[in-house]
This record gives C-alpha cells, structure tokens and sequence, in this order.
C-alpha cells in the first residue's frame, strides 16, 4: 500500500502528466454526463420497456454496455463510437484494394489526416443509417405516451436523427482530443469507461440471481468469480505474450568507446493487434440489425442478433481470426525492421540481412499470429458459454469477450504510457519488478 501511494505521489508531481490526466478524466466525465441527457421529445419516465428489451436480448444489451447505458437511456450519445469505429474499418479495407488510398497511407502525417477525413464523411453516411433504425427501434418499444410530439411526427424524426448524429460526432471529437492532449487511445478509452460503467449493474444482477433463485447460492458465486479470473489472467498472458528474435549487432570502435557487439531481441508479440480485431468484428456484427425490418431479411438479421446463437459465435470467431491477420499485417512491417537491423549494423544470427530477414520476420509473424488469433476468437465467445452454464447473460458479456479483452488492453496500454513518463523523469515504475509490457 505505501508503495502504491508513493507512486501515485510521483505521478502527480509530473506537471505535464498530471495535466494529461486530469484533462482525460474532465473529457470522460463530460462524456458520462451526456450518456443520461434523454433525446429531445422523449418522456423520460416511459422508458421502462426499451430497459426490458436490452435486459432480453444479448446483442442490443452488448451495444448498451459499449455505449455505458446511453442505448437504453435513449440518450444523445445512444449510438456511441460504433458507427466511427464501423467507418474505420471500411477506410482500412479501402487502403488494400483502392490506389487512392494506398497512396495515402504513404504519405505520413498528410495522409493520415486525409484518411481521418474520409473516415468522418463515412461515419455520417454510416449514421444516416443507423439513426433511423434506432428511431424505428423506439417506435416499437416506447408507448405513445413516452413522445411528446406523437409517435409519428416528422418534426422529431428529423430533429432526433440530427441529434443522433451530432452526439456520436461530439464523443468521436472527445475521444481524439484525448488521444491528442490526454492519456492513452481516446476513443478505446471511451468504450472501456462504458464498460466499466455497466460492471457493477451486471454483478449485483448475478448476486441476486444466485441468492434469489437458489441456484448454489454462495459457493457457486464463489466459483464464478475464481473462474472470471483466471480468464482474466489468461487474456493479460494473452495480450502480453512475445516471441522473442535474437539480433546481434557487429561491434564497432568509436575514439575509446565500443559500440554493438551485443545481442538484443526483436519482441515480437503473440497479438500484435491487441484489442483492434475485436472491435472491429464487433462492429461488423451489428449490420445484419440494420436489415430487421426488411421482411427479406428478417431471418437473417434474427439469426446474427442472437449471441447464444452458434452461427453468430462461429462468425463472431471467423471474423476474428481474420481481422487479427489484417491488423497485424498493417501494424507489423518485416520490410521496416530488416532495413532498420542493417542500417544500425544488426543481423539475425543465420539469417542473411535483406530479402532473408524479411521472409524470416515475416514466418514467424504468420505462425505465431495463428494461434494468438485462435485463442483471442475464443476468449471472444467465452460469454455465450458463460450463459447456457446459468450465469445471468448480463454478467456473462463481461465473462470474457469483448468486454474483458478491451478492458485488459486499454488499461495495460494506458499504464504503460503512464509509466513511460515516470520512467522518463527517473521515478520508478508502476511494478515492483519488471516493466509493464503494452503495446509497442
């Protein structure tokens, strides 16, 4: 505990990140304070059945716990960071199979300003869609008396799409301030507080079913929570695993001094995607509800709307596979190490420097990244199991999946910057021993 508090004393002695700190703390609680402000011309107090139906279904009360209780508040800010984050996904694709935006993903900074562009004329095109249908969503839960304009005006369509539209455009705008003047990646922090938020709703929920329901009372909820965190325990094993590359570098003698003649190691980790992948098959996971009231497409937007289901599990898991290939692709680059080893005179020791190191980094990427991605697809469906053993659905979203990789991943990345300023200014780190090991 004294070790604890020093700590906490040398971070706040660092002016600037205490100023990151509490700058990112102020944003999110703006954020907070917005996820209970009710769209314009809803009845706050009609809102019981839209709580009932995301208590019942798996999928819309997963939307719920990223947006912090927003979506079931009917909140400004109901639709979260989803609709940014499905933008992103569509403009990252578009840099693979499109030359205009290969082109820009290769002109540094300029390029990545005019991606983000792009990036936010789509998420307007994207909640051009989704607005509406959470309007249409309301329309069939919310009785008569919960609008006040009536059910059917066009007034507060038109004003609540706008509202909609502004909201998930204000908390895409916070998220970026606290990348760019806060502490750690602004809009994962954002989903992570809405997770956090719906925590200990969830945990007295389970508390209640095992002391209500008399269904092993004590001992069960005992078991669950040793269970809960030994998956926790093994998503940070998870996130956190390397694959360590020798690299020896030739010695060199510079006045008095040698240089190089050591050997170091290439981290290479297990899930250098982190927690992007699961995101990003998350959010393609809630298109086919876009497609719920089309009768053609009933059945399908049905089928991908249940969470227990097995082939809403099994494409959850294909997509994350995939999407951790993807990600990694993009984040890791053979080409940029090797060239950066033989500029600084360091070698793989067997492997020739060139096109021979590419092809050496480049293997072992790919094996190590198959059973990183395998393991992140079954943490990822681990609450749909969770429920068919009688753990109260909403407990189980935090069960593993989405929730709990998020959470492991933005706090592990959000400490280890911390802790980069306290080392910077020579103050001891967050761990009694060792480095915290984020995201490089």
């Amino acid at each position: 505990m004294k070790k604890l508090i020093e700590t906490i004393k040398n971070i706040f002695k660092i002016e600037e990140l205490r100023k990151r700190i509490l700058y990112t703390l102020g944003l999110l609680l703006i954020y907070r304070f917005g996820s209970f402000v009710v769209i314009p011309g809803i009845n706050p107090e009609a809102l019981g059945a839209l709580s009932q139906q995301v208590e019942g279904n798996g999928l819309i009360g997963l939307l719920n716990i990223f947006s912090g209780g927003a979506f079931a508040n009917a909140s400004i800010f109901a639709l979260g960071v989803m609709p940014y984050i499905s933008a992103s996904i569509v403009i990252q694709l578009l840099g693979i199979v499109v030359p205009y935006f290969q082109k820009l993903q290769k002109e540094g900074e300029s390029g990545r300003r005019k991606m983000n562009q792009w990036t936010r004329y789509l998420t307007i095109v994207v909640l051009l869609l989704q607005a509406p249908a959470y309007l249409a969503n309301l329309h069939a839960q919310l009785p008569d008396a919960a609008f006040v304009l009536g059910r059917s005006s066009f007034l507060f369509t038109f004003s609540a799409t706008v509202v909609l539209i502004a909201g998930t455009m204000f908390v895409m705008w916070l998220g970026e301030k606290i990348t760019d003047k806060g502490i750690g990646n602004g809009v994962s922090l954002i989903i992570m507080v809405g997770i956090v938020a719906r925590l200990p709703h969830a945990l007295l929920a389970e508390i209640n079913t095992r002391f209500t329901e008399s269904t092993g009372g004590l001992v069960m909820l005992v078991v669950e929570i040793v269970m809960w965190f030994l998956v926790f325990m093994a998503t940070i094993a998870l996130v956190q695993a390397v694959r360590k590359v020798p690299v020896q570098y030739a010695k060199r003698i510079v006045g008095n001094k040698q240089y190089g003649g050591v050997r170091q190691y290439i981290p290479l980790k297990i899930n250098a995607a982190n927690v992007m992948p699961i995101i990003f098959a998350q959010a393609l996971m809630f298109f086919p509800m876009l497609f719920g009231k089309f009768e053609a497409t009933q059945g399908l937007a049905a089928t991908f709307s249940n969470y227990l289901g097995f082939w809403y599990n099994f494409v959850f898991a294909l997509l994350v596979i995939a999407f951790t290939y993807f990600y990694t692709a993009i984040t890791v680059n053979p080409n940029m190490m090797a060239e950066d080893m033989k500029r600084n005179g360091g070698f793989i020791p067997g492997v020739k420097p060139g096109k021979k190191t590419v092809d050496y980094i480049d293997t072992i990427m790919t094996r190590i990244t198959l059973p990183g991605s395998i393991f992140l697809a079954i943490v990822a469906i681990l609450p749909a199991f969770a429920s068919k053993l009688g753990i109260n659905h909403q407990f189980a979203l935090f069960y593993g999946g989405t929730s709990l990789l998020i959470l492991v991943g933005v706090v592990l990345d959000t400490l280890k910057q911390i802790e980069s300023y306290l080392l910077l200014r020579h103050y001891d780190g967050l761990m009694k021993t060792g480095r915290i090991k984020g995201r490089s």
